[in-house]
């Protein structure tokens, strides 16, 4: 951009430069990068502190690179396979720091919308990876069971929740909730979504989907699972966005 007066004004303090602004302008042309370290350099500071001034935009400037310059999730077409007849696709994941450690749960909901319900909620201090993945998945099934009549697929990465509900819990429950070997762990989250699976099994479908492979819905859920931990809130909450990619840019879970 060409430097003029109006700009040079913007600078000054008290009709002044400093020494590093002086630096960054000896041509008549400033590239966009220096136009905001000249504004940024903005006042009678000391050399000292002019450096550092310098070192910390610098820094800033590489990071914004270095994000630019990091791969973007592949995501493949939303897992919304009508085939199967779902009016409704639940999303559903858990995310764990430390295992056990800070847990919590997320989900994406896909209902005809312009785009997905994000939710996110049950954070636990001492949680595990298959706990949250558990209440997420319960969770899950408590919305299909809000929508009524219509048919439902809920997708989840988490083989074991999948298997506890929809299969273990038969044979567990035949033997008076014991299994061969020790204690069923987290039995009380598995018999309240065994329960409610019972009820809706007929119009409701839990599939397996594999994890971090692309898939928009999963990969939400994930973000979303993530941000709990950082949110700290028990209770669910909609999550609030602009567009997807936004979403998906945030750390995983």
């Amino acid at each position: 951009m060409k430097i003029d007066e109006n700009f040079m004004a913007l600078g000054k303090v008290d009709g002044e430069l400093n020494e590093a602004q002086q630096g960054l302008i000896q041509s008549e042309e400033i590239s966009q990068a220096n136009a905001n370290l000249f504004l940024l350099l903005r006042g009678a500071f000391e050399s000292s502190v002019q450096a550092q001034i310098i070192a910390n935009y610098k820094l800033l400037a590489q990071y914004h690179k270095d994000k630019k310059a990091e791969p973007k999730v592949e995501v493949k077409e939303a897992y919304l396979t009508k085939s199967d007849g779902a009016d409704i696709t639940i999303y559903c994941d858990g995310a764990c720091k430390g295992n056990p450690g800070r847990s919590g749960s997320g989900l994406a909901v896909y209902d005809g919308a312009e785009k997905p319900t994000l939710l996110y909620g049950q954070y636990k201090e001492m949680g595990t990876n298959n706990t949250a993945e558990l209440n997420a998945l319960h969770k899950a099934l408590l919305l299909a069971e809000e929508s009524e009549d219509s048919k439902v697929s809920i997708c989840c990465d988490s083989k074991y929740s999948i298997d506890c509900i929809t299969k273990w819990a038969y044979s567990w429950k035949e033997k008076g909730w014991k299994k061969k070997g020790g204690e069923i762990k987290n039995l009380e989250i598995i018999q309240e979504a065994h329960a409610l699976y019972e009820t809706l099994k007929e119009r409701v479908l839990v599939k397996h989907v594999k994890g971090h492979a692309g898939f928009e819905g999963n990969e939400l859920a994930d973000r979303m699972a993530g941000y709990t931990i950082l949110a700290k809130n028990e209770a669910y909450e909609i999550y609030g966005y602009e567009d997807v990619e936004s979403v998906l840019t945030m750390g995983e879970g």
